[in-house]
This record gives C-alpha cells, structure tokens and sequence, in this order.
C-alpha cells in the first residue's frame, strides 16, 4: 500500500470546506499555468467557438438572457491540450486526495470555459437540479487580467443562512483564484461586469442517484 502524504495546500481547502462550506486558494495554479489557461480560452474564444449558456441540465435547459448572459465553451478532457490537461490532471489529483481523506465519493469531474461579457451576469442560483443531485462541489478557476480592480464588478457572491439570519461573502475573480463551495448548499450569484470576465467553472460529481 502507498504512503499517504499530507497536502498542506489541499488540507487547507478542506479546512474551508469543512468550517465555512467554501475555500478560496490563491495558489492553487502556478501564474505560469494561469497564463496557459488564459491563452488556450482566448484562442478558442477568438475562433467563435463558444455558445450562449442555458439554465437547467441538458435534460431540460434553456437559454434565458434575464437569468445570465455568459458564454460558455466546454472542456473535453480526451482532447485537451497542454494547459487543459494539466489543469484536468491537477483537479483529479486533488479528488483522489478529498476521496481519501474525506469520503465525498466523488466519481467525475466537468468544466467549460466560461466569459462575460461587459455588463452581463448570473442571477442568484443553486448549482443542483431536481432530476440530478450529482454535483457535490462547484469550482472556478479566475483567467483574468492580473490588475483585475473592485470596480470592474464581476465578484462571485455566496448567501449564507444561519438561525433566520442571512449574511454573504463576495469573491473577487483575481488571475489565478480558486473557488470551491459546496454545490448543493450555497446559492450564490455572479454581479454585473463592467470588463470582460474569464474563468473555468465545473463541478465534482458523485454517481448519480
């Protein structure tokens, strides 16, 4: 049997997963990887190969402009260069290491490239459907500009509820950030941007019911 190493890197994301239901690591990626991502979204981005996004599961989506307005392209991981693949390579390494240590039963991972465009956004929302409880958690991976400021909008706000009492947390999407919550726990919404916003967002699944 192999020797089970301690990540101080994944140990910390699940100290926030477990105390706070989300975690934000800022190193997650080397600014080197960050920079791969970025590009590889551009170039196919450039070549017009993303698609107006949907609500609800392919089973029953639909496009609704009032609900969001990204754009989304997503990530086939039999086919995915350099960049791609070692982003799909570091975060099934780190599903391994949260199966081990804390049981989620995570089975499968899925990301798409997504961007906004100036002044679009995604309204308040739960990661979850009715006919499908699969997504365990959501993560976002931020490909922005590095001097991503405050008034160019765009952050990730989760709600909380706690005894009747409602607060929330907003996320900005800084080059290189990593987010991960609790998908079937935390609704959150993404606010209006005021400068095109770049991210990879996916889900850690279990199997199906």
């Amino acid at each position: 049997m192999d020797e089970f190493v301690l990540n101080p890197l994944y140990e910390k994301v699940i100290d926030g997963l477990m105390e706070q239901k989300y975690s934000i690591a800022d190193d997650f990626f080397s600014a080197e990887e960050v920079q791969g991502l970025r590009s590889a979204l551009l170039s196919k981005y450039e070549e017009d190969q993303f698609k107006k996004s949907a609500i609800g599961n392919q089973a029953n989506e639909k496009i609704v402009d009032a609900v969001r307005g990204d754009f989304i392209l997503w990530l086939d991981e039999t086919n995915a260069g350099s960049a791609e693949r070692l982003f799909f390579d570091k975060l099934q390494d780190f599903t391994q290491y949260l199966n081990r240590t804390c049981f989620m039963g995570i089975a499968k991972q899925e990301f798409h490239y997504a961007v906004y465009p100036e002044g679009t956004y995604y309204k308040r929302h739960l990661d979850t459907f009715m006919n499908d409880s699969s997504r365990k958690l959501s993560v976002v991976c931020y490909l922005n500009e590095e001097d991503w400021k405050p008034e160019y909008g765009g952050e990730l706000t989760l709600y909380f509820s706690h005894d009747g009492v409602e607060t929330k947390k907003d996320i900005y999407p800084l080059m290189g950030r990593l987010v991960v919550f609790e998908s079937q726990v935390l609704e959150h919404e993404v606010k209006p941007v005021k400068k095109k916003r770049l991210s990879i967002t996916g889900w850690l699944k279990t199997r199906p019911n």
